[in-house]
């Protein structure tokens, strides 16, 4: 067996973090985590056309962590299992849950599928398979929808990376593809790009990478492995990154405080706003998380905090993404792993529930004030247009332009398609 095949993923990323934070002065890396297989190259593909079809240029992905419970946002109810507040009117005609007051003046802007079903009800597999359209495999990692962007279209920037993730480290994201392909983190929003800054003079600079340069290349030479030379543009990366004034896209102290209260303070409105910079600097794929959704416990307080913080977030962004006429071309997704029991427990909250639950997408070419599919009465099982994580992340691929039916070989060479052969949902596109 080829020695380079027997090293340690995870051995191999801490080695390469802490040379490059001793030989370079840089620690902003990412991406290196999971898998490292590299696919072939980034290429531009031709696909058909059709409603919708490309476009979305920018995705912002917001994903609830835990279970949002779709009867008391997205999808509510009246009797038995109505939630703690009432459901209210909207500007379009259909209702939202009692918590959802600013994004209801925005209902116009926003189509709802209300009929999703996952087999999933455990929480880290639940959000694996609505990430990447496939169930978790002990042999393979299966990309995000922005390292499928950048195989089929190529890097949206030349000095930022393609993908960022913003309030938690990036799970489930190159997949089989290069290391390159992961997004970047960002822990906090407030803080933006931490460790970006080098301390060391161009002189010092250009000595350690000659130094560094001359220590690889015998690695490099002996080890021609697409793995490598991924590693290697990781680190030309990051440099570029280190050195480019686009790294003021990261700053939200450059925002006006007036909009960043509209936002909320909290890391998920500060987040989304950090999102609608990063789409501006043409970042592709900006991934937003949000946890607190697994309210087992108190629903009603749970939603007054973390209901209250989304609805202000989500009303914000689509406002704000309309005025500055970047909304046609951002799509806007909310999704979250499952929902939760129409059935109120013992303890006042909701339990997991995949049978059925609600998403949300906007703009890219989606109509606006429209619902797909149904729950039945009760909100317990889907009713009408049954849809699965894998329609759903194919109808985001058709939004941004990819040929959704495309197969791609893996390392493994395991056929793949974006979505697992999903359909998209063409009804969603104007």
């Amino acid at each position: 067996m080829n020695l380079h095949n027997q090293l340690d993923p995870i051995t191999r990323r801490a080695f390469c973090e802490r040379w490059a934070s001793a030989a370079l002065g840089v620690t902003v890396l990412h991406g290196l985590g999971g898998s490292a297989f590299a696919a072939e190259a980034a290429k531009t593909t031709t696909a058909p056309s059709g409603p919708g079809f490309g476009k979305a240029k920018n995705i912002i992905f917001l994903q609830m962590i835990g279970g949002m419970s779709h009867i008391d946002t997205l999808d509510p109810k009246t009797g038995a299992t109505q939630g703690p507040k009432a459901p209210i009117k909207t500007k379009a005609d259909f209702q939202l849950g009692g918590t959802m007051e600013n994004l209801a003046k925005q209902a116009d802007k926003i189509s709802i599928i209300r009929s999703m079903s996952s087999k999933t009800g455990v929480h880290a597999a639940g959000q694996y398979v609505i990430r990447t359209g496939y169930e978790q495999r002990g042999t393979i990692k299966h990309p995000n929808i922005g390292a499928w962007a950048q195989h089929f279209l190529g890097s949206s920037h030349k000095t930022l990376p393609s993908s960022v993730c913003v309030n938690r480290q990036p799970q489930n994201g190159n997949g089989f593809f290069p290391s390159s392909f992961s997004p970047l983190p960002i822990l906090d929003p407030d803080s933006g790009l931490q460790y970006a800054k080098n301390e060391a003079s161009p002189e010092q600079m250009i000595k350690r990478l000659v130094m560094l340069e001359k220590l690889d290349a015998g690695f490099r030479d002996r080890f021609q492995t697409s793995e490598v030379k991924s590693y290697t543009q990781f680190y030309d990366k990051t440099i570029s990154i280190m050195s480019s004034t686009d790294l003021e896209a990261f700053h939200l102290d450059d925002e006006p405080a007036a909009l960043k209260e509209k936002y909320g303070k909290g890391k998920f409105g500060q987040g989304c706003l950090l999102a609608r910079r990063l789409v501006e600097k043409g970042i592709r794929y900006i991934e937003v998380a949000k946890g607190g959704w697994d309210m087992h416990n108190n629903i009603d307080d749970g939603l007054d905090e973390h209901g209250a913080e989304l609805d202000q977030a989500l009303a914000a962004l689509l406002e704000d993404l309309k005025e500055r006429g970047l909304l046609e071309s951002t799509l806007v997704v909310l999704c979250s792993e499952f929902g939760r029991t129409p059935k109120v427990n013992g303890n006042g909250g909701r339990d997991h529930y995949p049978k059925v639950f609600s998403t949300l997408l906007a703009g890219g070419g989606i109509k606006g004030g429209y619902i797909y599919g149904a729950s039945d009465k009760e909100g317990t099982a889907v009713a009408d247009k049954q849809a699965s994580a894998q329609d759903f992340l194919s109808t985001i691929g058709w939004s941004l332009g990819l040929p959704i039916d495309e197969v791609v070989m893996s390392p493994s060479n395991r056929p793949f398609t974006v979505g697992d052969k999903g359909k998209a949902i063409m009804e969603l596109f104007a």
